[in-house]
């Protein structure tokens, strides 16, 4: 469930792009963001660092797109899109503090946020979103410098990019407690 809001405003994005203007593509996933933000608060969850840059970036560039640019591109949108997901991505990678962790340690308990592995595992999930935010970036970029190409050809590798880190985000925990297994109760200090 998780997954699914972190990811409904980007999905509702690409759909919208397909069917309506950038500008109301970008205004309504910046609203369905804010009301992730606000299911999380409700909860009693932090603000994720990913949820709300991506508040930024839909809002500045839909303001954008409304009013100085309403002839951009939907291939550029998408494009400076990708490039604010990467950038929060990166953001939170300088500041030691990758946007997985805060989804992570509201998924697991205290024992396994301990674990040496853990961060490994965060810092390795966050570098697989890039990986895929800087594919997205690449079939959007075709889509602008190569104009022959079908559309659907950056639909394709956007879709493959984003579910192949999705699939990646919630298999490779589960590779790494079947690998390594829980720790013995007593294993980490001061606890017997």
């Amino acid at each position: 469930m998780t997954i699914f809001l972190i990811l409904a405003p980007f999905g509702t994005f690409a759909l919208l792009m397909l069917v309506t203007s950038a500008e109301i593509s970008l205004f309504t996933s910046a609203a369905i963001c804010l009301a992730v933000i606000g299911i999380d608060v409700y909860r009693g969850r932090s603000i994720k660092m990913l949820g709300a840059g991506s508040v930024v970036v839909f809002a500045t560039l839909g303001a954008y797109v409304a009013l100085v640019d309403p002839n951009l591109s939907h291939s550029a949108v998408k494009l400076a899109v990708d490039v604010g997901m990467l950038a929060i991505s990166l953001v939170s990678l300088i500041i030691r503090k990758p946007f997985i962790l805060q989804y992570a340690l509201e998924e697991v308990d205290a024992e396994t946020a301990k674990q040496p592995g853990f961060l490994k595992a965060v810092y390795l999930i966050t570098w697989a979103w890039n990986a895929a935010f800087v594919l997205m970036m690449a079939g959007n970029a075709l889509a602008i410098y190569v104009p022959g190409l079908p559309i659907w050809s950056s639909l394709v590798i956007a879709f493959a990019a984003r579910n192949s880190a999705a699939f990646f985000t919630t298999w490779y925990p589960q590779y790494r407690k079947a690998k390594y297994g829980a720790p013995p109760a007593n294993a980490l200090p001061g606890t017997n």
